[in-house]
C-alpha cells in the first residue's frame, strides 16, 4: 500500500479520525485497561501526541536537508522512545488527553498543508539504506502505524462491547 504525496495529508486525517472514533467508544475504565503489551488506550493516545511532534520536527529536518534526528533513538520497535513519549504526554483526564491528541495533530497537519505538494517527494540526497528519505516516505510510516493502532483499538473495543453484552444477558436471565 503506497500513498502518493497528494494522498498523505488526507490519509493522515482519515486514519486519526478512525482511531479516535474507536477510542471514544470505550468507557473510561476501558481506556485505562492494559490491552496492548503494557499499554492502555490512554498510553497509545499519548504516544500519538509524541509522534505528531516528532513527525513535525522530522519533516522540518528533512526540509533543511538533515536526516531526522529521531533515528538516533531507534531501538527494538522504538520501545524506549515510545515509553518516553507516553511518560511525557499521558494525561489522566481523558478529555484533556483527547484535546491534546487533536491539538498536536492540527499542528502537524497545519504545517504540512503549508508546504507545496512538490516538497513531499523532493529528493534532498538523504538516504536510509536503499531508500530515499523524503517527507512522503517518512510520513507513510505514521499512516501505517495509525492504521495498525486503529485496528487494535477497534478490536479491543469490539471485545469489550461483547463482554458487556454477555454480562447484560447473564444479568437478565431468570434464576433457576
Amino acid at each position: 500500500m503506497k500513498f502518493e504525496p497528494d494522498q498523505i495529508i488526507p490519509k493522515l486525517i482519515e486514519v486519526r479520525k478512525n482511531l479516535l472514533e474507536a477510542a471514544s467508544s470505550l468507557s473510561p475504565e476501558d481506556l485505562d485497561r492494559i490491552f496492548l503489551g503494557v499499554w492502555s488506550v490512554k498510553d497509545l493516545l499519548a504516544h500519538l501526541v509524541g509522534w505528531d511532534y516528532t513527525n513535525l520536527m522530522s519533516v522540518q529536518e528533512i526540509l533543511s536537508g538533515q536526516h531526522p534526528s529521531v533515528y538516533l533513538y531507534y531501538d527494538h520497535d522504538w520501545q524506549t522512545y515510545n515509553a518516553g513519549l507516553v511518560e511525557q504526554y499521558k494525561r489522566e483526564d481523558i478529555w484533556g488527553l483527547f484535546a491534546l491528541v487533536e491539538q498536536s495533530h492540527r499542528e502537524l497537519i497545519g504545517f504540512l498543508e503549508s508546504l507545496p505538494i512538490e516538497e513531499f517527494d523532493r529528493d534532498r540526497g538523504l538516504r536510509s539504506r536503499r531508500n530515499r528519505i523524503t517527507i512522503a516516505w517518512f510520513l507513510r510510516f505514521e499512516i501505517y502505524d495509525e492504521i495498525r493502532h486503529g485496528e487494535q483499538i477497534k478490536k479491543f473495543a469490539d471485545k469489550r462491547a461483547k463482554a458487556r453484552q454477555r454480562r447484560l444477558e447473564s444479568d437478565q436471565r431468570p434464576p433457576e
